[in-house]
Parts: C-alpha cells; sequence; structure tokens
C-alpha cells in the first residue's frame, strides 16, 4: 500500500500498545463504547483461535508457536474492520505486526510507571512471562526491550495513577489532536 492508498487516520483501527498490566483490555472496552466501536482483545482472540489459555500456549507449545499465533491473529484484526484493539504487550515487537499498524491502525502507547504495573499484576498469576519471577525485575527488562519499539506508536498517552476513565479522556484527547477521531466525540 503507498502512502495515496492509506487509510484515512478517522478510518483506522486504534492499536493499544504497551506493557501487560498497564489497561489495555480494560480501558480498551470503555474506549471502543465510548468511540461507538467494536472492540477486540488480542489474547481472547488468541485463544478462540488455539483453543487454549494463553498459559496452556505458552506452556505446552512454548513461546515461539504463540508469538506465531499472535501474528497471524493480528493480521486479521488489522486487515478487518475499523474497531478498538487491545493488543498483547509483545504483539508490536514482531516486525510484520508493526507495519500492519503503520498502515492499518491508529497505535497508542499506554505508558505508566513500571512500580504501578508490577502491582496491578502481581495480583493475578495469569501471566507467563511472569510465573515464579519478580514482577519488577520481569517488567524493567521488558521495558528496556520494548520501550524503543512502543516509542514508535503514533501517540503516547500517560495512564499510571488516574481512573480508567480518565485514561480514556487522555487517550480520546489525543486521537483527536491527531484526527484520528472526529472531533465532536
Amino acid at each position: 500500500m503507498t502512502d495515496s492508498e492509506a487509510i484515512p487516520l478517522h478510518q483506522r483501527t486504534i492499536a493499544l500498545v504497551g506493557l501487560m498490566g498497564v489497561g489495555k483490555s480494560t480501558v480498551g472496552r470503555r474506549l471502543a463504547r465510548r468511540l461507538g466501536l467494536p472492540f477486540a482483545d488480542g489474547d481472547i482472540e488468541i485463544e478462540a483461535a488455539a483453543g487454549m489459555t494463553v498459559s496452556d500456549i505458552f506452556a505446552s507449545l512454548g513461546e515461539g508457536d504463540f508469538r506465531a499465533g499472535e501474528a497471524r491473529v493480528m493480521r486479521r484484526l488489522l486487515e478487518g474492520p475499523r474497531l478498538v484493539l487491545a493488543t498483547g504487550g509483545g504483539a508490536m515487537l514482531n516486525a510484520e505486526t508493526r507495519a500492519l499498524m503503520k498502515t492499518n491502525a491508529m497505535t497508542v502507547w499506554m505508558r505508566a510507571d513500571l512500580e504501578t504495573i508490577a502491582q496491578r499484576v502481581a495480583r493475578r498469576d495469569t501471566r507467563p512471562l511472569l510465573r515464579g519471577k519478580d514482577p519488577l525485575e520481569t517488567l524493567r527488562t521488558l521495558a528496556e526491550a520494548r520501550y524503543p519499539v512502543y516509542g514508535e506508536a503514533d501517540v503516547t498517552v500517560d495512564v499510571a495513577g488516574g481512573a480508567h476513565a480518565q485514561a480514556v479522556e487522555a487517550i480520546v484527547q489525543a486521537l483527536k489532536a491527531h484526527g484520528a477521531v472526529e472531533a465532536k466525540t
């Protein structure tokens, strides 16, 4: 697709990116309602396609197979109708997925301080990358590797410490400023 064929910003999927625990799924559902768009959670879509949980995929097939399936699901979602998409924390690391996001989506990096995220993710033992590890230390390592990639997002919104409604509002304002949603939203 050439730049002249690019999807106009206000017609693109809104893809939320960021570390696990930052609130992409919860905020994404609320953002979709606010914008009158469908919502998809990348991890739920992967689980549906694989017929098993993300944890089970990691345990029985390994991270490599999970990432390959994730890339297929992201392609399907990013090439489909406009929606709000909560991506998995590692989805944007795949070069093909990142290229699709650049042409088909408006990417929003939901950023929060690592201490806040560590507190959130420590509440549930459902994240394979954290199992048996210190959450804050693991998040630091992930942030070091992933923040440069997340930094390629179209907009960055700091979402730490506030209510989900505040995060939704901050994202809507950032999208308006970039012409990705109508000003009346």
